[in-house]
């Protein structure tokens, strides 16, 4: 079986139930850059990256308020992970700690990665993570 030709992750989108905090929480405590957001109940876009081909990589988050459809679905996302370089890293823990966020530090062996973890405001567990040749390889 082939590959797909998948060249890179285009979109994550949550649903939330309070959009101005999500909002003021992706863009000061992740430190992403709103591209958008739409008036009303219209949905928030964050760049993530380049992406590939002139299609940015985003967070998008949807409004669930007022939604039936939203609220019959049962979310199944574990976490979202944003990749940086490993020289990055410690100081990024380091600025979102000093915002009074709880961080969660793991070492993954078995990929050589470093991470920390925090919970954004509704729950979501977001995450920060870097290779390191440092770590022994499983």
């Amino acid at each position: 079986m082939s590959r797909p030709p998948i060249r890179s992750l285009g979109e994550i989108a949550l649903q939330v139930h309070d959009m101005n905090r999500m909002v003021d929480f992706y863009a000061n405590v992740v430190g992403l850059e709103l591209l958008r957001r739409f008036p009303g109940n219209g949905p928030a876009f964050f760049r993530v990256a380049e992406g590939v081909e002139g299609h940015t990589q985003v967070l998008a988050l949807f409004d669930r308020g007022g939604r039936a459809e939203s609220v019959a679905r049962s979310p199944s996302l574990d976490h979202l992970a944003f990749s940086l370089s490993l020289a990055d890293l410690q100081s990024e823990r380091d600025r979102v700690q000093a915002l009074g966020v709880l961080v969660r530090e793991e070492t993954h062996g078995w990929v050589q990665w470093r991470s920390f973890y925090i919970d954004d405001p509704e729950g979501n567990v977001v995450e920060w993570v870097a290779f390191d040749p440092s770590i022994p390889g499983a």
